[in-house]
């Protein structure tokens, strides 16, 4: 059976699902993994032989795709009011993030059934393991969120959120809303004719407030998936009209996914771009040795946008986090770069409360 991005759920006894948000760095890229051809995280009711939240999620993802796991961590817990159980309760499910190295998915569920439509849903309600299992690069779902490319897609976004806002139904509604694209998209809204209206509606700070509403913050990925949810823009909305969109709206957009999935993978954007800058976890996506220009290739993947490189360096040497290996990697005809490891001997209370890592170079 095919899916619309609001699809009811199958009727079934359970309400809760949980679904897990694996994250990997490859080759410097961020990539998540998904099952039934990039439209599913992996997922799968919560049932009675589950120990716990975590014994679900494990079982399913292993079932699912034989990823193995280790740091998982709780996000959020979504109400899906378009699936319903057959006694007409909306379906809860439960997300996880988990930070894993990239592992080969076997063949047989890299392919699936390739001559039969897949049934993304078993009669339990679970995500078929018969569905393709793949890692895919986050920004083929949020294209406008890389900004260590053109951010060209991010200005057509950002004009057709202002129609948006032209058409709130009060000119409260209208400024309320102009003012969320300011502080969620940042840029240079000096032309805006209603910009210095609402920057004189803030505290007084008028340069504090200008710096707030122009500056891109990665971490709010999650408030600006939303905002487009709100406004229409994307096919998972129940308001999306893609004959009023340009025709190029879907490389503009990325791509879709089935239920609330891709709301997921915002939420774990956002954690884990917040978490990055006060928590070295970065350190479980990296390879046992790298060089300094693969970790800060790997911290620009994730935040989505570029750092300074000498800033960078120091602020790993101040921090004391990584150690020189001996090793060196050869990749180019230049001189061998040196390898370095995490430093395990930093008592782990004091590196989780008192290190992180370069804040991303504003632009």
């Amino acid at each position: 059976m095919s899916l619309s991005f609001s699809h009811a759920h199958s009727e079934g006894s359970g309400t809760t699902e949980v679904v897990a948000v694996l994250i990997a760095i490859t080759h410097g890229r961020a990539r998540v993994l998904t099952v039934d051809g990039g439209k599913l995280l992996p997922n799968g009711p919560l049932m009675p032989l589950h120990r716990s939240l975590q014994a679900g999620v494990r079982q399913w993802v292993e079932e699912q795709t034989k990823q193995p796991l280790g740091y998982i961590e709780q996000l959020y817990t979504f109400v899906d009011t378009n699936r319903r159980n057959k006694d007409g309760h909306a379906l809860v499910y439960v997300s996880y993030m988990g930070l894993v190295q990239e592992a080969a998915i076997p063949e047989a569920m890299v392919e699936g059934d390739k001559d039969k439509k897949s049934d993304p849903e078993s009669a339990s309600g679970a995500v078929s393991t018969k569905s393709s299992a793949r890692w895919r690069d986050w920004y083929d779902y949020f294209p406008w969120e890389n900004r260590l490319q053109t951010e060209a897609s991010s200005n057509q976004i950002t004009e057709k959120l202002k129609q948006w806002a032209e058409a709130a139904s009060s000119k409260s509604e209208r400024l309320k809303r102009l003012q969320r694209i300011y502080l969620c998209w940042g840029g240079d809204w000096e032309q805006d004719s209603d910009f210095e209206q609402i920057v004189a509606s803030g505290d007084g700070h008028s340069s504090s407030a200008k710096e707030m509403f122009t500056k891109w913050v990665a971490e709010h990925a999650l408030l600006r998936y939303e905002m487009l949810y709100e406004a229409g823009l994307l096919p998972e909305s129940p308001d999306y009209n893609a004959s009023k969109l340009p025709k190029n709206w879907h490389q503009v957009i990325g791509e879709p996914m089935y239920y609330d999935h891709r709301r997921v993978i915002a939420t774990a954007i956002s954690r884990l771009r917040a978490k990055i800058e006060y928590r070295p976890l970065i350190f479980g996506l990296m390879p046992e040795e790298f060089t300094l220009l693969q970790l800060q290739q790997s911290v620009e993947a994730l935040s989505g946008v570029p750092l300074h490189k000498q800033n960078f360096r120091r602020l790993l040497e101040s921090q004391n986090l990584v150690e020189p290996t001996g090793n060196s990697s050869q990749t180019g005809r230049g001189r061998p770069a040196k390898l370095y490891r995490f430093r395990f001997d930093i008592g782990l209370q004091s590196l989780l409360m008192d290190s992180k890592l370069p804040k991303s170079n504003p632009r």
